[in-house]
């Protein structure tokens, strides 16, 4: 509420020419801020708990609330920095989001140590360095794997918040609390800005918040999977396959046309459904038209999501079911994209 009120100001920098802008007049782009204050001020306060007596059955003690507060940190500085000044160039955020990354490793002993696959993974047992490597670049990459989902009101909230109930589910199956104790703090601070968020488009996310959600998930999908060898590797991977696909099918479509992966464009799967299958809104002022017309593209991309995320927790040990399973996302994906570009979208789809 605070942000909404008086931060205002800094959103005079976003300008009217940028290709992801689909919103009309200066909105605060600090969404992340509540987002991480609100989530390590749940950690902490469980640690306090903890601390005092209150253990409950989640044991989310001081050093593990200390730890991922931490390795959270230095991604959401560096997406709260570019949201207030629009000049923090990619390398400088690649390199905060590597120095969270280092630190769950760390503080944390977050490690791949398997892959589903026989082959790999005796590679892994054999050079326990690469499972680390692994690791880092899965943390270092997901933050911007949601943030280029980032592009509408309630999409990639609503997607975080559907991925972590899901890894919350698969922990309590396995009894791991903790981990579920974790998420849920998140998914607690994310509703409180989706409050804001959607339909009102009050405030956004911006790249602190993507990076929050992105660092925060994917170390609590390789602690899982770290614990719990009943938990399949390629269930957070199957959860998580909208984004991280999103973000490989941009790399190559860029560089297919001779463009940097770094420079923005609107070409993204739900740039394209807000142009060529949500209906625009006649009846309004142009400013409510342009919120009504973003506030429809956020379910088409909800339910795409739901492709994933309901047979990764039906199958949630299952390997080789999930990884058909990304397969098929993969197929669909390229397809519902070529058939959208060509203009070829089925009338009922449309309505």
């Amino acid at each position: 509420m605070i942000l909404v009120s008086r931060a205002r100001g800094h959103a005079r920098r976003y300008g009217e020419a940028m290709p992801q802008r689909f919103h009309m007049g200066d909105i605060p782009r600090l969404g992340g801020v509540g987002i991480f204050l609100g989530m390590a001020a749940s950690w902490l306060f469980a640690a306090v708990a903890f601390w005092a007596g209150n253990v409950g059955n989640l044991g989310i003690d001081a050093k593990l609330a200390v730890a991922f507060t931490c390795a959270v940190a230095p991604a959401f500085i560096g997406g709260a920095a570019e949201d207030l000044t629009q000049r923090l160039s990619v390398r400088y955020r690649l390199l905060l989001t590597g120095l969270s990354a280092a630190l769950a490793t760390w503080l944390l002993g977050a490690s791949l140590s398997r892959l589903g696959v026989p082959v790999l993974d005796g590679v892994l047992q054999a050079l326990p360095w690469l499972g680390l490597v692994l690791a880092i670049v899965a943390v270092m990459g997901l933050p911007h794997a949601f943030n280029i989902i980032d592009g509408y009101n309630g999409l990639s909230g609503t997607v975080a918040m559907i991925v972590a109930l899901a890894l919350v589910y698969v922990a309590l199956q396995v009894g791991d609390r903790q981990l579920a104790g974790i998420l849920i703090c998140m998914v607690g601070a994310t509703a409180g800005f989706l409050f804001w968020n959607y339909p009102r488009g009050m405030i956004f996310a911006g790249d602190g918040g993507a990076y929050v959600w992105g660092v925060t998930i994917a170390v609590c999908s390789i602690l899982l999977v770290q614990r719990h060898s009943l938990v399949s590797p390629w269930f957070p991977m199957l959860l998580l396959i909208y984004p991280v696909w999103e973000t490989f099918f941009s790399i190559y479509r860029k560089l297919a046309r001779g463009v940097s992966p770094s420079v923005a464009d609107a070409l993204h799967f739900h740039q394209l459904i807000y142009r060529r299958i949500v209906h625009g809104v006649f009846h309004d002022d142009e400013s409510r038209r342009m919120l009504m017309r973003n506030n429809r593209t956020s379910p088409y991309l909800w339910a795409f999501t739901g492709l994933t995320v309901v047979p990764a927790v039906l199958f949630w040990s299952n390997t080789i079911v999930l990884m058909v399973f990304c397969v098929l996302f993969v197929i669909t994906y390229v397809s519902a994209y070529l058939m959208i570009i060509r203009f070829k979208v089925p009338r009922w789809l449309r309505k």
